[in-house]
C-alpha cells in the first residue's frame, strides 16, 4: 500500500521524471504534470495527499496554482520549488498557504524530510476532520433520545439556540443529560469547528476552581511555579460548559459575571485584561431563583446565563421513552462487548418502565451496561436486573395502584353525594339512578361517612 498520493509539477520534463522515480522507489504513489491547468484537472480527479511544484511556469503559474488549490482542497499542503535567488516568491508563497518550500538544487534528503512533515500533517489534518465529523454525528439532536411531548418541545429549543450565540442555561436532575444538551449546541453551532471545554463548578474548591477558569501568574500564590493559561482561553472561539454553576462561591460569581459582560479575564495575580471569545452554556440542578432570592446566587448573573432556559425533565415524568433509551444502550453495549444479539424480555421491560429512576437516565445506562455483561442468553430477562430496579417496580406499582384507588374512590364518593343531593336524600331513588342495591348504596354512605 502507497504512503501517500504526490502530485509533482515542473514544465522540466527532466525535473518531473527525476521527483517521480525518487518518489516512486520510496512507496509513494506518483502522478505527474508539466503545466498548471492540468495539474488542478488532476487534482480534482485524484485528491492528491501532497502537490510539489515549481513556481515558475507558464501559462498558470505554480502561485496560481497553490492560490486555487488552497481555496478548493484546504487540507491539501503544497510544498514549493523555487531558483536559489528568488526565496522572495518562496516567502510570498508562505503567506499563500504553502507548506513549505525547497530550493533549486536541493538535497535528496531534504525533499525526503520535507515529504515526510507534510505527509504527516495531512495525516493530523485528516484525523482532526474525522474526529470533528464523529464528535457532531454523536451530539446530534438525534443522539438525544426521546419522543415524549417534553423532548419534542426541547428539540426544538435546541435547535433554535444552537443558531445563536446567546447564553443557556440547563436545569435538570443529576443524570439527566445536561452535558449531553451542551454539547449538542456546541456541536450544531457556527462554533463546532472550536474547542468545547466543560469543568463542574461543584468538583472543585474556590481557590482551585479560580485557577483552573481563569489562569494564574507564576508567583501568585505557593505552588504557581509558572504561569497558567485558564479554561476561558482554552474555550476561545468555541463554547465553555460550566457545569453545576449554582456552586460556585460569590467571588467566582463576580468574576464570571465579569466575562458575560466585558468578555474579559483577568490571571490570579494578574494586572492585565485578556480578551475571550466564548460562549457560556451554565447547568445547574439547583432552583437559582430561589438561590437568588436567599442571597445564595448574584441576580445579574442570573439574568445573564438564564437567556434561554431549558428544563431537563427527569425520567420518572418520561417514562414513555424508557423502551426507546433501553434499546439504544443495549445497541451501544452489545456492540462494545462484541456480544452477539440480545433482546430485552417482556417482563423485564415491563419492570424498568415501573421503575421511578431517581438516577436518571445515567442509572438507566449504567442498569443495561450490567445486564448486557451478565446476560448468558440472547434474552435479557428480569433476573439480570439490579435488584434495587426490581424492588423499585413492584414498589412503584402497588404506589400506582393505592394512587388509582384513591382517584377512584374520589370520584365514587362524589357521584354518590351528588345523587343524594339530587334526589334529596332519598336512598331508594340514588340507588336506582346509581344501578346500586339498596344494601351496597348504605354501605358506601358509611364507608365514605356522607352525612345529609
Amino acid at each position: 500500500m502507497a504512503k501517500g498520493k504526490i502530485l509533482i509539477v515542473d514544465d522540466e520534463v527532466s525535473m518531473v521524471e527525476f521527483l517521480e522515480n525518487m518518489l516512486t522507489k520510496d512507496g509513494y504513489e506518483v502522478l505527474t504534470a508539466t503545466e498548471g491547468k492540468k495539474a488542478l484537472e488532476i487534482a480534482k480527479a485524484s485528491s492528491p495527499d501532497i502537490i510539489i511544484t515549481d513556481i515558475r511556469m507558464a501559462p498558470v503559474n505554480g502561485m496560481d496554482l497553490l492560490r486555487e488549490a488552497k481555496l478548493q482542497y484546504p487540507e491539501m499542503n503544497v510544498v514549493m520549488i523555487t531558483a536559489f535567488g528568488s526565496i522572495k516568491g518562496a516567502v510570498e508563497a508562505m503567506k499563500e498557504g504553502a507548506y513549505d518550500y525547497i530550493t533549486k538544487p536541493f538535497k535528496i534528503k531534504e525533499i525526503r524530510s520535507v515529504i515526510k512533515r507534510a505527509m504527516s500533517t495531512k495525516r493530523l489534518f485528516g484525523e482532526d476532520e474525522s474526529l470533528r465529523l464523529k464528535l457532531k454525528e454523536r451530539y446530534s439532536f438525534s443522539n438525544i433520545i426521546g419522543r415524549s411531548q417534553k423532548m419534542l418541545y426541547i428539540y426544538q429549543v435546541i435547535e433554535k439556540v444552537a443558531k445563536s450565540t446567546t447564553s443557556v442555561l440547563i436545569y435538570g436532575e443529576s443524570g439527566t443529560g445536561k452535558e449531553l444538551v451542551a454539547r449538542a449546541i456546541h456541536f450544531n453551532s457556527p462554533r463546532a469547528d472550536g474547542p468545547f471545554v466543560s469543568v463542574n463548578c461543584g468538583a472543585l474548591p474556590e481557590t482551585l476552581l479560580e485557577s483552573e477558569l481563569f489562569g494564574h501568574e507564576k508567583g501568585s500564590f505557593t505552588g504557581a511555579i509558572s504561569t497558567k493559561e485558564g479554561l476561558f482561553q482554552v474555550a476561545n472561539g468555541g463554547s465553555f460548559f460550566l457545569d453545576e454553576v449554582g456552586e460556585t462561591s460569590p467571588v467566582i460569581q463576580v468574576k464570571l459575571l465579569r466575562v458575560l459582560q466585558e468578555r474579559d479575564i483577568k490571571r490570579v495575580g494578574g494586572i492585565k485584561n485578556i480578551k475571550v471569545d466564548v460562549r457560556i452554556i451554565a447547568a445547574t440542578s439547583k432552583d437559582l431563583e430561589k438561590e437568588m432570592k436567599e442571597g445564595n446566587f448574584r441576580e445579574d448573573l442570573f439574568y445573564r446565563l438564564n437567556v434561554i432556559p431549558i428544563n431537563l425533565p427527569p425520567l420518572r415524568e418520561r417514562k414513555e421513552d424508557v423502551p426507546l433509551l433501553a434499546e439504544h444502550f443495549l445497541r451501544q453495549y452489545v456492540q462494545k462487548e462484541v456480544k452477539r444479539q440480545i433482546k430485552i424480555s417482556p417482563q423485564a421491560m415491563e419492570l424498568l418502565c415501573s421503575y421511578n429512576w431517581p438516577g436518571n437516565v445515567r442509572e438507566l445506562e449504567n442498569a443495561i451496561e450490567r445486564a448486557v455483561t451478565l446476560s448468558e442468553t440472547e434474552v435479557i430477562s428480569a433476573k439480570e436486573l439490579p435488584e434495587k430496579v426490581k424492588e423499585g417496580a413492584l414498589t412503584s406499582r402497588e404506589e400506582e395502584g393505592l394512587a388509582f384507588k384513591a382517584k377512584t374512590d374520589e370520584y365514587e364518593k362524589g357521584l354518590i353525594l351528588e345523587k343524594l343531593r339530587s334526589t334529596g336524600w332519598n336512598i331508594s331513588e340514588a340507588a336506582k339512578q346509581l344501578k346500586l342495591s339498596r344494601q351496597d348504596l348504605q354501605y358506601k354512605i358509611k364507608k365514605y361517612g356522607l352525612k345529609v
